[in-house]
């Protein structure tokens, strides 16, 4: 694991740490949300638009010839990232949410009837949930939930009852943005298979930058995540999909750069990814994925979900004493590097508002996972989530203010 000196260089690697809001140190606990960025990555932008800047794929000029390569370059490295045959495999969107409607309508739409069912989780973000709902009232096709046990896991039982040869997509998250729960996705996955002519798809939104992923190894059809939670910038998501299964697909959007030929009455379409990436790209954000990629695989994957992983059972651990809190997040590992909780007599944006005044940044609300948050019985919770760059005197100096905000709301026992 990390020691203090190597916290201390990756610390010094990323500007925002200098911030002084309320004059106070700044504690950034909400990496669930998005991910502060490193030197590395800032200074990437400003060198794609100094030295790199062109449209790709439409123009016999250096710049153009430049930022085509740039771009091309990005998506192999994002492939192998995650394990890809190839760079054709991988379609470069906004972020996840985006990747799971391409799903949801170029195939779902088109394939899906009234017979069929979709299988997700009671702990799917909205974006993994809401497209669900609406391809199954427009197919007619069943949707069904697989729910929790009392420790945030889902039980195996969930699993042989709702899969079936009726199930045609299973949609799930690799982890939870809430409750932290890492499912057993290579029993699911061998079930599904064995019992389904299901599309697997894996929101790896909170399990891409936490751990390694294998596509080939895991044996998703699709799999989507989105950069700005891993140390790149907002505006950049991959799809991955096994290529014969894209090109199967309708686009998504149509226009500019993903045509073959345009008639007056009839267009035919490029295959995967140009099929799915209409309009200029996004070639800054794709470059500066590949940088945030970089830097991980410079500090070490396994080291970060390490390190992560210590500093949530450590803070878990701590928050798990305090008789005022209800804490959400499963006691099982492994589990995402997020902490959900709740004051028993105090509002959530309450809480966090308080914090805020001490320089310490959670979230608070329902997380877009309004569903699960009924199931626990709330509608809303605080969450604490974790990144490279956090400390344990991060943490103990979150759960002392925590006090501070009983006092402050008059509730001290």
């Amino acid at each position: 694991m990390f020691n203090k000196k190597e916290i201390e260089q990756i610390r010094s690697e990323f500007p925002f740490l200098d911030l002084k809001p309320n004059n106070k140190n700044i504690v950034y606990l909400d990496n669930g949300a998005t991910t502060q960025k490193p030197i590395e990555v800032l200074k990437n932008i400003e060198n794609f638009y100094n030295t790199e800047n062109g449209n790709p794929h439409r123009g016999a000029h250096y710049l153009a010839m430049v930022s085509t390569e740039v771009y091309e370059n990005a998506r192999k490295k994002v492939g192998e990232f995650i394990g890809a045959k190839s760079s054709n495999e991988i379609v470069f969107l906004r972020n996840s949410t985006e990747a799971l409607n391409l799903i949801a309508y170029s195939y779902a739409m088109n394939n899906l009837t009234e017979d069929d069912e979709i299988v997700i989780s009671i702990m799917e973000h909205h974006s993994n949930l809401v497209p669900w709902q609406r391809i199954a009232q427009k197919t007619g096709a069943k949707l069904k939930y697989l729910y929790l046990d009392k420790d945030m896991q889902i039980p195996f039982s969930e699993v042989t009852d709702k899969i079936s040869n009726k199930t045609k997509i299973l949609s799930i998250t690799g982890a939870s943005n809430v409750v932290g729960t890492m499912p057993d996705l290579d029993k699911i996955f061998k079930y599904t298979r064995e019992n389904s002519n299901a599309k697997i798809i894996l929101d790896g939104a909170q399990l891409v930058p936490h751990k390694k992923v294998n596509v080939v190894d895991m044996d998703v059809d699709f799999l989507v995540f989105s950069g700005h939670k891993m140390y790149s910038a907002m505006g950049i998501g991959v799809l991955y999909g096994k290529e014969d299964l894209l090109n199967s697909m309708e686009p998504f959007l149509s226009g500019g750069d993903m045509i073959e030929y345009v008639y007056e009455d009839k267009t035919t379409f490029l295959p995967s990814p140009q099929r799915f990436e209409a309009g200029t790209a996004n070639v800054e954000g794709a470059v500066n994925l590949a940088s945030a990629i970089d830097f991980i695989e410079r500090i070490g994957m396994e080291r970060i979900d390490e390190y992560e992983t210590y500093l949530s059972d450590y803070c878990y651990d701590k928050l798990k004493k305090l008789d005022y809190l209800e804490v959400y997040t499963t006691p099982k590992t492994p589990r995402a590097p997020v902490i959900s909780f709740n004051f028993k007599e105090a509002h959530p944006h309450d809480v966090a508002s308080i914090l805020d005044t001490y320089g310490i940044a959670i979230r608070s609300g329902h997380h877009c996972a309004q569903p699960l948050h009924r199931y626990l019985g709330s509608n809303f919770s605080c969450r604490a989530s974790f990144a490279v760059y956090n400390t344990i005197e991060e943490i103990d100096y979150f759960v002392r203010h925590l006090e501070d905000v009983r006092r402050l709301l008059g509730i001290e026992s």
